[in-house]
């Protein structure tokens, strides 16, 4: 029986209605009144269910799906039904993967030359998509797909993450899902995520205690969504993109998770890399005469490591293993229901593994909490700290992060890992696709190159959807990457996409018809000092694809003009795809005013009401490096008040100001690993009264300490000392509240339930470096800093 013909417009997004002219009877009474019957949209017959599996931060080399030590049975379960791609390739950095991917676009066409907290005024790095490029989701819904995301969203700028967004760039908003629970951000806490279902905050539904864990959590949600979805529309298809989040760091898994690899890793990351490279060729997943490259100086032997220092290096990657598992069995769970639902067959599965190499950003020794390498604090972690911590690794008091000799590991065979462009070892992520009624090869492996921009237009193809050329009026540029369909059932298909550029921070490559040139500029953990060349100064390298499947050999010396031939196309595809200017910069890009992007707070103060809360850090005056005050008007019951006035951070860093047995009290929290608290000598009375901490900071650097006063009134009740300060962020998931704290706490004084001030909050105030001689906020002071919001 033949398919109808398709009868919509598709190419034009959303599809205009379009009236048949008929008969219009005066009585619907009239036998001749005759109407079409409305049906709904679906998109053509056959389109398949998609599901586009993301994990985050997984080397080419991890997996044993690609001869990696960390067991994957779903992957291999989904690489033995279908394909396995092993030169399949992402941009080395997170957010730029995904907003390539989802759109189909090049990541500096779309903004997304880094990631959104360094984004600048540039148009390769904005963060920006620009109304041009939808993303595939948009387009799936418009043609009549059941759209839902689950897991991590890092697309969204941060000036546009607060709870009053704009949420155009959010998944529920106008990108294209109609459902999302997830996080908005480059990483959560595994145990205490800050979550959002659509753009509405919501807490965990357990807590940690309770086995809470939000792979976990995110599986659930998405079983749910697919059992409802078939249940209640059962002729239409969905797309579901599912991005735990894991395994980027903090690498938080149940601890019999990580006991299940005890032992597995003491002899070292050199050793392991000797292994995988031997189980990669013996499963084929690697040609037979590709080679091991090797280990650059700026990378430790693993004998090179201090004695004492080894279990802990063990333990970390034990718990990197036991996470990358348990990741692979919540998707397992998810592709079971596909099962169960009898629908598999009809699914088009993409299990990617990894959004880019494996993450270098732990530094060499690791870290029991990364945010101290992020602050350029390393060196408060000693090894005596580490030791002594060696079994909270992955627990919900660690937030921690591998060596850099994992990294490298787990990026087997190829050199560098995440962040470095220039080389397949920040690039190449092996990847699979499962799809039982378009796939007729069961196991095979495919060698094209393919990128990760390849993924919607392959997913437009498989559902016989045109690019759509107008969407909600806007005219739209084409898709730049190239359908994967043709190598689904052609092993030996010449490969279509035999262009591609890279570069991040600096870091950057030209792959051209099987030739690869690439230079490296910058060291991924080195993330505050170090001294980088100029652009110009960089070495750069030339490898024989054909030949070298590793990078192995640089060829540069042997073949200067084919190496000056693709340094130059380079330049070509840089400057048509937004690439220019190169922008290695650090500090100036994580400073808004300094990077040129918006702030969604301006000038020296900030008021705060009650309730507010889940405030990113970019949506809250910086203390940092700085002197400030809190002043908080507060209304005290009789026998007292307790309970958060204001906290920002968490217990991996942050700050707070509440009241304990009645007394007001300041905490400032360095890492999780150093505590100053200042308590008022006195309670607060009862009554309303304002409640007011200065920090005078010492200056003279980043980092520095200060000294604390608390006031009642303006009368001084307290005082104490932090010796040290943290000069760059607090945290990537934890947030700022008023009256209350959630996810992790400041402080053990309290818990996220206990949290809640006991009193009244009329309002907040935050000042940064502004002297009051009196102590004390007037109403009209408070009048002129909320005008000056406006």
């Amino acid at each position: 029986m033949s398919t109808p013909p398709d009868r919509h417009a598709r190419a034009m997004l959303p599809i205009p209605d379009r009236p048949p002219p008929g008969l219009t009877t005066y009585d619907a009474k009239d036998p001749e009144t005759a109407y079409p019957p409305i049906e709904p949209l679906l998109p053509p017959p056959g389109a398949p269910n998609v599901l586009i599996v993301l994990l985050d931060d997984v080397g080419f080399g991890a997996s044993s799906a690609f001869g990696g030590p960390c067991r994957t049975p779903t992957a291999e379960r989904m690489a033995a039904g279908g394909l396995r791609y092993n030169r399949f390739h992402t941009t080395a950095l997170c957010a730029p993967t995904r907003q390539a991917m989802l759109t189909g676009r090049n990541h500096h066409s779309v903004g997304m030359g880094s990631i959104t907290e360094t984004a600048t005024s540039a148009p390769g790095n904005s963060s920006l998509r620009p109304n041009t490029k939808a993303p595939l989701p948009m387009t799936l819904k418009l043609n009549g797909y059941s759209t839902a995301q689950f897991g991590k969203c890092h697309e969204v700028p941060v000036w546009q993450t607060s709870p009053l967004g704009p949420f155009d760039a959010w998944p529920s908003g106008g990108g294209g899902f109609e459902t999302f629970y997830g996080f908005i951000g480059g990483e959560n806490n595994q145990w205490e995520p800050a979550l959002y279902d659509g753009t509405t905050a919501v807490e965990p539904p357990a807590t940690p205690e309770e086995g809470y864990h939000l792979t976990e959590d995110l599986a659930d949600r998405a079983v749910g969504w697919i059992r409802q979805q078939k249940a209640l529309m059962p002729d239409r298809p969905f797309f579901v993109y599912f991005a735990p989040g894991a395994t980027h760091a903090p690498h938080h898994v149940p601890k019999d998770w990580a006991d299940r690899y005890a032992g597995e890793f003491d002899e070292g990351w050199d050793v392991q890399r000797e292994r995988t490279f031997a189980r990669q060729k013996e499963m084929g997943v690697i040609p037979p005469d590709a080679e091991l490259t090797t280990r650059h100086a700026e990378i430790p032997a693993w004998d090179e490591m201090p004695d004492e220092l080894t279990p802990v290096l063990a333990r970390q990657m034990e718990v990197y293993a036991g996470f990358l598992e348990h990741t692979d069995h919540q998707v397992g769970r998810v592709i079971d229901a596909i099962e169960d639902l009898g629908i598999l067959d009809d699914t088009i599965i993409y299990y990617i593994i990894g959004d880019n190499g494996a993450s270098a950003e732990g530094t060499v020794n690791g870290a029991f909490n990364e945010m101290a390498n992020f602050n350029g604090m390393a060196a408060l972690e000693t090894p005596e700290f580490l030791i002594a911590r060696i079994d909270d690794f992955g627990s919900p008091d660690s937030y921690n992060h591998y060596a850099v000799g994992w990294a490298w590991a787990m990026d087997t065979p190829f050199q560098w890992t995440k962040q470095v462009a220039s080389h397949w070892g920040g690039t190449r992520n092996g990847t699979i696709v499962h799809w039982p009624r378009g796939i007729e090869e069961r196991g095979g492996l495919r060698s094209q190159f393919t990128h990760v921009i390849d993924v919607a237009p392959t997913i437009l193809e498989a559902a016989g959807l045109p690019e759509p050329t107008m969407v909600n009026g806007v005219l739209q540029s084409p898709i730049e990457g190239t359908s994967m369909l043709y190598s689904f059932n052609d092993a030996a298909a010449p490969e279509r996409h035999d262009l591609q550029y890279f570069e991040m921070f600096g870091n950057r490559g030209i792959y051209h018809r099987g030739w690869s040139a690439v230079t490296k500029h910058r060291t991924p953990w080195v993330m505050v000092g170090g001294e980088l060349p100029a652009f110009d100064a960089d070495v750069w390298e030339l490898y024989d694809g054909a030949a070298d499947y590793s990078q192995a050999t640089d060829l540069s010396a042997e073949m200067p003009e084919r190496l000056a031939h693709l340094q130059r196309l380079w330049l070509i595809e840089a400057t048509k795809y937004n690439v220019l200017p190169l922008d290695d910069r650090t500090a100036e890009r994580i400073e808004a005013s300094m990077a040129g992007r918006p702030t969604l707070i301006r000038g020296d103060s900030q008021l705060f009401f009650p309730g507010m809360g889940r405030l990113s850090e970019n949506s809250v005056v910086s203390i940092k490096n700085r002197s400030f005050s809190v002043t908080a008007e507060v209304e005290v019951p009789v026998g007292g008040a307790d309970g958060v006035i204001i906290a920002q951070g968490g217990r991996f860093g942050g700050w707070a100001v509440y009241a304990r047995d009645g007394h007001a009290k300041f905490v400032y929290n360095v890492l999780g690993v150093q505590e100053f608290a200042t308590v008022a000598d006195v309670a607060i009375p009862r009554g309303t009264h304002q409640v007011r901490v200065e920090f005078a900071y010492d200056g003279g650097g980043l980092a520095k300490g200060g000294d604390v006063t608390i006031y009642h009134d303006g009368e001084p009740v307290g005082a104490g000392r932090v010796e040290r300060t943290q000069p760059m962020v607090f945290s990537a998931d934890e947030t700022t509240d008023i009256g209350y704290e959630s996810g992790t706490t400041v402080t053990p004084d309290y818990s996220a339930t206990s949290s809640r001030f006991t009193g009244r909050i009329n309002w907040v105030q935050l000042d940064v470096g502004v002297a009051d001689d009196d102590h004390l906020i007037d109403p009209e002071e408070r009048l002129r800093v909320a005008m000056a919001r406006q």
